[in-house]
């Protein structure tokens, strides 16, 4: 089973009323919760941890995932609200208000972490839950404490905006990265580390700090895997795009469900893939 790690929100959508009026409608979301979904709707084993409020929106959140078939049982309750992002959309571009003071995500705490059994293969970590606290440091304690038996993975999916001491949030990206088996990053979260020298330089430098695999996406023209051995590109068919929100979790969850399918997900069979 894959258990992913990380924020679970409510998108408030713009929404025109049938009287004509502006409002907001509540959309499940949050970059690690997409990832869970996705593997469930992808038939792979999956379960999601995170701090879920009992209130009326964290029961919508808890209703997604089962409708997915994605176990919500390590995932901590508490009485806390929901965290809430208002979306605003000028040109087709998306501006988020968020409302996450004392959220049930955002405080959750490594008192808070579940013990897990044998039946968790691989854990996935990421995006704006390691930027709050308490939470982000309760989940760098829990990929802390488990990465030395189970596969991790990592996506930083960083999001400049909502950083505020880069510094810190650098600090455990690299060290959460270090104990990481498998990397993804988009190239531009890969220019946010602002290091020396190429992209694939940069790569290889991370290959030899722990990580066995990184991948980095290109948008339309791809996405490229490193390891320490190999480079491979692979190109996507051209389609028309219509909305690239969740792109990135969704290409988690293809990762992680490929490599279950194929009997790949241990740390043994990442250190050493084929071509």
């Amino acid at each position: 089973m894959i258990l992913c790690c990380g924020e679970a929100l409510i998108d408030m959508l713009p929404r025109t009323t049938t009287q004509g009026e502006p409002a907001f409608a509540p959309y499940v979301g949050g970059a690690v919760f997409n990832s869970a979904i996705a593997l469930g709707r992808l038939s792979a084993p999956a379960a999601f941890f995170s701090g879920l409020s009992s209130d009326l929106f964290g029961g919508q959140l808890r209703e997604a995932l089962g409708a997915s078939k994605v176990s919500s049982t390590y995932a901590h309750t508490s009485p806390r609200p929901t965290t809430l992002a208002f979306v605003r959309l000028t040109n087709g571009q998306a501006t988020y208000t968020f409302y996450d003071e004392n959220t049930a995500g955002r405080m959750l705490t490594i008192k808070d972490l579940p013990e897990l059994g044998s039946e968790i293969e691989a854990m996935l970590f990421g995006a704006i839950s390691l930027i709050s606290e308490p939470a982000g440091s309760a989940y760098e304690e829990f990929m802390r404490r488990e990465h030395e038996r189970r596969v991790m993975m990592l996506d930083p999916n960083i999001r400049p905006n909502f950083i505020p001491d880069k510094a810190k949030h650098l600090r455990r990206i690299r060290n959460m990265m270090a104990m990481a088996d498998i990397v993804k990053l988009s190239d531009e979260d890969l220019n946010w580390f602002g290091e020396a020298g190429s992209h694939e330089d940069v790569v290889r430098n991370w290959l030899d700090r722990g990580p066995k695999l990184i991948v980095v996406t290109h948008g339309s023209e791809g996405a490229v895997g490193y390891s320490s051995q190999h480079r491979v590109t692979v190109v996507p068919d051209k389609v028309e795009v219509v909305d690239t929100v969740g792109a990135g979790d969704t290409f988690n969850a293809g990762i992680l469900a490929s490599l279950h399918e194929q009997g790949l997900l241990s740390k043994t069979a990442i250190a050493s893939l084929p071509e």
